[in-house]
């Protein structure tokens, strides 16, 4: 059985990325638009409708206005926009998240891929206040550093570009700083916790690449839990997974790049045992386990393939 596939903003940063991990794949065609159709309204809701499976790399307003040109009942939609991912009647297309969250991705019409941040941010979080051992109101907070490919075209113009509009030579830029960040009120629902964290972004000189952090004072939760108890949740949570793996903390340092060029999720638990303080770490690609490689996964599981055909490992 061969499937149909189109990518809806196949030439922007993500879509390029995740046609190269369906190219030249058995079981997969590609149907793909020269420049002149990719503009043409008509050409575009055609292939919309012709497809199996629609992939959406588009800015949110235009993933909306996509979903909506889809009219044929069998064509099923990962979405990479913010557009969906805390909207009603999509599935949060991070299969790792819930036990039984992939069995709900392989029937699901419409799924949401998560973003970056929230990836690192949830991967670390969710096992631990599922079993208890976080809080669920506790207020959390989380820092994040990401490589400049994370913007798209533009950012990476402005980062590449000496002619470009607001070209920059800074080796780190902070934002996000009126605390209104569009991956909040993801993080919050999938999280499933009661304050939306304080999400402290920046992005930096390479090119990909993303190391997100949460701090944890264990001291201060009711259950008190030890690191051991911490790494343990994360360890049972992910035994399984392909593609998440928890890694001793048993390093002095942790790069950004350590998973760039991959389709992995790497989780740390550093800390103090004496003070009762943790630092949990992830890395990952921004444009593979948080962008196209996750993307590539979702529409592995729904098709029935094995889900890292294609990826990067």
């Amino acid at each position: 059985m061969t499937i149909r596939v189109f990518i809806d903003g196949a030439v922007g940063t993500t879509g390029l990325e995740i046609r190269e991990r369906l190219d030249g794949r058995d079981g997969i065609e590609q149907i793909i638009l020269d420049d002149k159709d990719r503009k043409d309204p008509a050409k575009r809701e055609d292939a919309l409708n012709s497809a199996d499976f629609v992939i959406l790399c588009l800015p949110d307003d235009a993933a909306r206005e996509a979903v909506d040109m889809i009219k044929a009942a069998k064509v099923r939609v990962i979405d990479a926009s913010t557009a969906h991912r805390v909207a009603d009647g999509w599935t949060y297309g991070f299969p790792e998240l819930e036990p039984g969250q992939a069995a709900q991705i392989a029937e699901a019409t419409r799924v949401s891929n998560p973003g970056c941040y929230p990836t690192g941010f949830l991967a670390l979080v969710r096992p631990l206040i599922r079993a208890g051992l976080v809080p669920h109101d506790h207020p959390l907070s989380v820092n994040a550093v990401s490589g400049y490919s994370g913007g798209g075209k533009s950012m990476i113009a402005e980062f590449e570009d000496q002619g470009a509009a607001g070209y920059t030579e800074t080796a780190f830029r902070n934002y996000g700083l009126s605390l209104a960040h569009k991956h909040v009120p993801e993080m919050t629902k999938h999280a499933r916790i009661v304050h939306p964290p304080i999400f402290q972004p920046a992005v930096v000189r390479t090119y990909r690449g993303m190391l997100v952090e949460v701090p944890l004072p264990l001291h201060a939760f009711t259950r008190r839990p030890s690191l051991e108890a911490i790494e343990n949740a994360l360890r049972e949570a992910y035994k399984d997974s392909p593609l998440v793996r928890v890694l001793p903390g048993d390093v002095a340092t942790v790069s950004i790049e350590e998973d760039a060029g991959t389709d992995r999720l790497s989780l740390r638990v550093f800390g103090n045992a004496e003070t009762g303080q943790a630092r949990l770490v992830a890395t990952l690609d921004n444009l593979g386990k948080g962008a196209a490689g996750a993307a590539v996964q979702n529409l592995n599981i729904m098709a029935g393939f094995d889900q890292t055909a294609g990826l990067v490992l």
